[in-house]
This record gives C-alpha cells, structure tokens and sequence, in this order.
C-alpha cells in the first residue's frame, strides 16, 4: 500500500510499504479520508518528537475490512472515525471520566504491544502517528481507538471530526464551557479556530471576535460565525477586542495556534474574571510569561485543552449528529482534497495558509 512517511530531513514522501494483519484487540480499515492537520507537519519539523522514520495521520475515517482476534462491537463493512488518543475504559483516566488523558500506552511510535505493523520494502519498522498512521491506503489500529457512526454520513467530513473539529468544538463547549450570551474572542482561524467559532456559535455566543492576520481566514471566520473581524496584522487586537465589548474584554477567550505571543494576547484581552482556553500546541521549549500581581488581582481562569476533553465515544456521534442537522458545518471545512500522491502538497498549503482544511482521499 501506499503511506506518507517522514524521515530526519524533516520532509515527507509517499513510499509503497506492507502492513501486517490486525493483532488481539487490532482493527484493520481501508481508509477513506485523512484530514491534514498542523500536528503531522509538527512531527514533520520535530515540533512534535516522534521518533522517525514515521507514517503521518492522526484525523481519518474509512471503513473496517478486518478484525483481531478478541475484538467485539465492530464487524467488517463499519464506517467509523478514528480517535488519535486511545480510550481503554480501565486506566485511572477512564475511571475518572477523563479519557482523553488514557494512559493506556506511550506514543512511541509503535503499536500498544510495542511492535510495529507498517514496513518497509526492505522489511525495517516504520513507526505510525498515534497508533494509527493513517495518511495510508490501509491503517491497523487498536479497536480502543475508533468510533462507528451512521454509515449515511460522508466519510470525508466524518474524518475531521477525528482531530480538528472536535478539538475545536469541544474546547468551547467542554473545555470553556462557553455560556449562552457571553462574549467570545479566538486567536488564530485555522482549522483549530474555525472549528471553536462554530463550537461557540452552537454554544449561544452572542458575540464572537476572530483574531488573524490574514483576510481570507478572517473572511472564513465570518463564514463560520464570527460576528466581529480583528486583522492583528494592522490594528492592536488586545485593544480591539476591548473595544468591541465595552472596554472589558471578552467572557471567554481561546488560542489556537500555539504561538506563545498570541497566549499571552488571549490572556491580556479576556475581563477579569474571564476564562482563557489555551488550545494551541506550542513547542516544549517555549514559555508564557505572567505578572505575578495580575494572575491574582484580575481572577482570570486559565485552561489548557487536550483533544476538547472529549469523551469520544460520546461526543463523535454527537457531533456528527449536529451535522447531520444542519447545526455544524462540515462541509465547508473541506476546502481542498488531494490524492496520496499529491499529499506532500496539502502541508506547501498548510504553510501557505490555503485551507479550512485539505483532505487525503483514497480510491
């Protein structure tokens, strides 16, 4: 089969490689879709140290071909969604109502049981994103790491609910809990920012300011639900956002691009008391500065999100129930697809800032 794959040199390349049957507990699926996400090109760059070399994908949805041994609740012919974080329904996570913090296993690379199942022609391992690897024709996966939905549902935006959107929608509506007829500002409008101006819409925000230096990202936040447009590129978004809610500051604010600048500008414009959401994923090295007065005097809430705290045996299905209403945009969230040939492109547009989101197919 055919897999994107990245090596040290910090570049990816399409190589034709072999995948081994599904293992106990493992599932097989021929995919359909994988959306390109910011997180693979940060294992691109090292942002993200994965060991190399690595097959790339972490937002995907196909249809189930095979099953390990074991494996119950799936047949052959599922179309499901794949989760990059496994929930195995035991750990002191599970346990806890937190499984998006699953510690099921390390993402090493390697499979739960610490083998790999993707190689190449040469017979050497190739590790894969997250247990999945699924910018390939084929992905074997832990059961524990995938949804069933409605095989009604399109499976080329069923795959963004995977990653993106739910990160996005859920850090509104579990992370921040964003209330109806508050104020919200989101730093940054990729696909990460859309996803949270369409989570705020369909929490009731009455106000919603996007933040973003580019005016075709501006233009797509509109689209989404964004009732207010700030180009920080040209004006001071801190002041702006300021500005456009009485001099106070948003209830809520969100980043979403992992720039440390811009968390310390969501942080800045949010009102005293209000609640920052820290969606971005910055690099390990990088820090935020505080005053250490104003963290205390302003009573402002702080809160990173991991995977929008998704419960995602739960939450896929409903957002996916949201679309299926005509409440959540995934349509339009697909604005460009590419053949596995053509996906080292899809990242040149990443960088270029082309895309809502750009969209593996499969044949």
């Amino acid at each position: 089969m055919k897999a994107l794959v990245t090596s040290e040199n910090e570049k990816c390349s399409v190589e034709e490689v072999t995948l081994d049957p599904p293992k106990a507990g493992e599932l097989k699926v021929k995919m359909a879709a994988t959306g390109v996400c910011r997180s693979d090109l940060s294992v691109i760059n090292g942002g993200l140290p994965l060991p190399k070399p690595i097959v790339l994908g972490h937002e995907g949805a196909g249809v189930v071909t095979g099953l390990g041994e074991g494996v119950t609740g799936f047949s052959v012919g599922d179309h499901v969604v794949l989760s990059f974080n496994p929930a195995c329904g035991h750990c002191f996570f599970c346990e806890n109502k937190l499984p998006q913090f699953c510690d099921v296993a390390e993402m090493n690379g390697m499979m739960i049981d610490g083998t790999a199942r993707v190689h190449r022609q040469d017979g050497s391992d190739l590790g894969v994103m997250t247990f999945l690897g699924c910018m390939a024709e084929e992905a074997v996966i832990p059961a524990i790491s995938a949804q069933t939905i409605d095989p009604a549902i399109p499976l080329d935006k069923a795959a963004l609910v995977g990653c993106g959107v739910m990160t996005g929608v859920g850090a509104a509506i579990n992370t921040a809990r964003v209330a109806p007829g508050s104020s919200v500002a989101v730093f940054a409008t990729g696909g990460i920012g859309l996803s949270i101006i369409q989570g705020c819409r369909i929490a009731g925000a009455r106000q919603i300011i996007a933040v973003d230096l580019a005016d075709n990202k501006l233009e797509m936040a509109r689209h989404f639900g964004a009732t207010h447009t700030v180009n920080g590129g040209s004006e001071d978004a801190v002041a702006k956002c300021k500005e456009l809610t009485g001099g106070y500051g948003p209830d809520y604010t969100f980043e979403a691009a992992g720039v440390p600048e811009l968390m310390a500008a969501s942080y800045a414009a949010a009102r005293r008391g209000g609640t920052v959401t820290i969606v971005g994923v910055g690099k390990l090295t990088d820090t935020v500065p505080f005053s250490a007065l104003l963290l205390s005097l302003d009573g402002k809430t702080v809160k990173g999100c991991y995977y929008g705290d998704t419960n995602f045996r739960h939450d896929f299905p409903m957002l996916l129930d949201l679309y299926q209403k005509g409440k959540l945009n995934l349509d339009d969230m697909v604005t460009t697809t590419y053949s596995i040939d053509d996906a080292p492109r899809a990242f040149e547009d990443m960088e270029a800032g082309k895309n809502a989101r750009g969209v593996i197919l499969y044949d």
